[in-house]
């Protein structure tokens, strides 16, 4: 069960919504998710990306087309569609950009784990060998290549040290409880349960508040 399906339940009439309706909420939520959270979160998979897509491609087309008609109405009609159009395309461009920067941050992390890629988007995933790809051999010719074969390697773990940078779980983070729910929270000095009510926006780790997200029992905010 998803979050949509949990608003479903709230709200008989959500289905409703027309669907384009539907895909500006999930890539708001999706936009939100992402910069909220310290680590990459999963790929949307239910296409919604794609319809994103096509419908920036339908927009651009029909602003094509309006332009340069001097009629009063038309002219107010092709600034709503090019305003809705802007909208789509910061909330798509700040996404990407929002994953991106994560990737960057902590490529090996990502790419050296299974399940961890399988986060990422085939493009994403693709640049992001890529871009180890070069990084590794811009060390090698920078200074790598004069340390022994075995001190080349970018995500050695000798010592029980991993050279890799990982994000850290537990930056704090703000969430919307969908239903009420316990919440654990684990602190410095005392861990602790939280009886959260629907509609509670609470602070927290995201070690923490992950959880709740996966299940849809809270939306990040």
């Amino acid at each position: 069960m998803d979050i949509d399906d949990i608003l479903r339940e709230v709200d008989p009439v959500l289905h409703q919504i027309p669907q384009e309706t539907r895909d500006l909420q999930d890539l708001t939520r999706a936009w939100v998710a992402e910069r909220s959270t310290p680590e990459l979160l999963p790929w949307p998979s239910n296409g919604l990306f794609e319809r994103i897509n096509d419908k920036i491609k339908r927009q651009i087309e029909k602003v094509e087309e309006m332009t340069g008609d001097m009629d009063p109405k038309t002219n107010f009609a092709l600034i709503v569609i090019q305003t809705e159009l802007e909208r789509f395309k910061y909330l798509v461009r700040s996404f990407l950009r929002t994953r991106i920067a994560k990737i960057d941050k902590h490529l090996l992390h990502y790419i050296s784990n299974d399940n961890l890629r399988t986060r990422m988007s085939q493009i994403e995933e693709a640049y992001a060998r890529r871009h180890q790809l070069l990084l590794h051999n811009h060390y090698l010719n920078s200074f790598l290549g004069t340390f022994p074969p075995a001190m080349q390697n970018l995500n050695d773990t000798a010592g029980n040290i991993s050279m890799i940078d990982s994000p850290d779980l537990d930056s704090a983070v703000f969430i919307r409880l969908l239903k009420d729910a316990e919440i654990e929270c684990h602190g410095v000095d005392v861990d602790g349960v939280l009886t959260g009510k629907e509609g509670d926006i609470v602070i927290l780790r995201w070690s923490d508040a992950n959880g709740l997200v996966e299940k849809g029992d809270a939306e990040l905010v």
